[in-house]
């Protein structure tokens, strides 16, 4: 009798336990559940909140196109990204310092290299008695279509640019191209057609590498000048954008 009445005591707090334990595991499992959603979303919100040039999502391997390209710009393989830019260098003293002329040095290489193949061709046929395989050269039509077309679709593409520009629909943006087009042709003052180039195409192995290394330093720097730009632009189109008169159909829309 004695156990019986002893059980329905024990009974009574192993329950008790059992929900406090239940209690502290639920409470325990919450809590770890809100600390990994207070991490999932603290990285996340961090994210958001840095800022990148130009407003890009994705990184600048990408944004330069990939493939090999892309890897000659960020120096991936710096043997092929050094041979490219010292044979641009080469080209560029070449005719710029040295002051030679394309059709002097083609029509140099052309008179040298068939005085060399027809004095080996001539020797081969007197020592071997019979003439030197000379290979044919052809060119294949694919990467020069390949070209031509990639050329016309970029061209189209700044014609319809340069047309929605010059309709007048939006005022930043035919501001932005008259001056770019206007510090070019102060540029294009200073240097020929070759130094603007060069000087483009040693910008584009430099610049886009230095920003891959150095972009968590760059974009603060970059976020500020955007808002004082901004700002500028704000303060200017108060002061004159906002008192030009508007045409009729803009009139009409608004």
């Amino acid at each position: 009798m004695a156990e019986h009445s002893e059980n329905p005591v024990e009974s009574v707090k192993e329950k008790i336990s059992e929900e406090l334990h239940g209690h502290d595991s639920s409470s325990s499992s919450s809590s770890d559940s809100d600390s990994d959603t207070k991490k999932t979303d603290s990285p996340s919100s961090v994210k958001a909140k840095i800022f990148r040039l130009f407003g890009r999502d994705r990184p600048v391997h990408h944004v330069l196109g990939g493939g090999k390209p892309a890897d000659v710009f960020l120096w991936r393989n710096k043997k092929v990204s050094a041979g490219v830019l010292g044979g641009a260098t080469a080209i560029w003293v070449l005719f710029e310092l040295i002051e030679y002329h394309l059709l002097t040095l083609v029509c140099h290489i052309s008179i040298l290299a068939l005085a060399v193949l027809f004095l080996w061709s001539n020797a081969h046929t007197f020592i071997n008695k019979k003439p030197p395989h000379i290979p044919k050269v052809h060119l294949p039509e694919e990467p020069f279509l390949q070209i031509v077309s990639a050329l016309t679709i970029e061209i189209n593409r700044g014609l319809v640019v340069l047309r929605s520009i010059a309709s007048g629909r939006d005022l930043k943006k035919f501001l932005i191209v008259i001056a770019g087009l206007w510090v070019l042709s102060i540029v294009g003052s200073w240097c020929n057609f070759l130094t603007l180039f060069y000087i483009v195409f040693v910008l584009l192995h430099t610049v886009p590498v230095i920003y891959d290394k150095y972009e968590d330093k760059i974009d603060p720097i970059a976020e500020k000048a955007t808002i004082e730009f901004k700002k500028q632009y704000a303060v200017f189109d108060a002061k004159v954008l906002s008192k030009i008169p508007k045409g009729p159909l803009k009139a009409k829309k608004v």
